[in-house]
């Protein structure tokens, strides 16, 4: 039985992807900071929780992140950037997810393929960005993206059956997301987890160290 763990579980995709996992006959363990205390953000807070974790993990997904943190909403020209705002989101977006997976390599085997996956943002590709906007958020999902990409290089030297990538889950149906999503196709979070399962399913370890969206396709940098 594939073991499966979720962090951000309790959030409208970790929840699906808790769900769909589940229903797909994995054995889930989900975290999330409303359940179980845990502040991604905080280091002691990802240590004193992991402590109850026991055995390796086949699957772990950080389905951590936010768009609008403290009240700090989407920059719409670099005018409106603050310090604050740029703080926040590299602490949610950046740092979060890459501590998650320094304190989650202890629980990938290293004798069978797993994988780690972090939920990244197609607006944090370098390459993709025609329109700007948005700039705290896109520089740090830009910034874990590189993180990710870095932390793959590093993970194949001992973990040589392992993949580590960044996924694009879409632009996701929420009531958080409806203020943000008229101009773009939007998916359930129940869809959204079933395609972004799919891709995982589909990726060996010479696609560690890359992103990719829902549909399997390649982002650039």
């Amino acid at each position: 039985m594939t073991r499966t763990l979720i962090i951000g579980a309790s959030g409208g995709i970790g929840a699906a992807l808790s769900q769909n996992a589940q229903t797909r006959g994995h054995d889930v363990t989900g975290l999330s900071r409303s359940h179980d205390g845990l502040d991604v953000t905080d280091e002691t807070s990802i240590e004193r929780t992991f402590k109850k974790l026991n055995g390796s993990y086949d699957l772990i997904i950080c389905a951590t992140g936010a768009l609008v943190v403290d009240g700090h909403e989407p920059e719409k020209s670099v005018n409106a950037l603050s310090a604050r705002s740029l703080t926040l989101q590299f602490q949610t977006n950046a740092m979060g997810p890459a501590l998650v997976l320094k304190h989650t390599i202890q629980f990938l085997p290293k004798d069978r393929p797993a994988t780690f996956a972090a939920l990244s943002a197609r607006v944090g590709s370098i390459g993709d960005n025609r329109i700007g906007g948005w700039h705290s958020y896109r520089a740090a999902k830009a910034a874990l993206n590189q993180l990710i990409h870095g932390a793959s290089i590093e993970l194949a030297r001992t973990h040589k059956q392992a993949t580590c990538v960044c996924l694009h889950p879409g632009t996701v149906e929420t009531d958080f997301t409806a203020k943000y999503a008229s101009r773009h196709k939007t998916v359930p979070a129940s869809q959204a987890a079933e395609n972004l399962l799919s891709v995982l399913d589909g990726l060996t370890p010479s696609d560690s160290g890359k992103f990719f969206d829902y549909s399997g396709a390649q982002v650039p940098w």
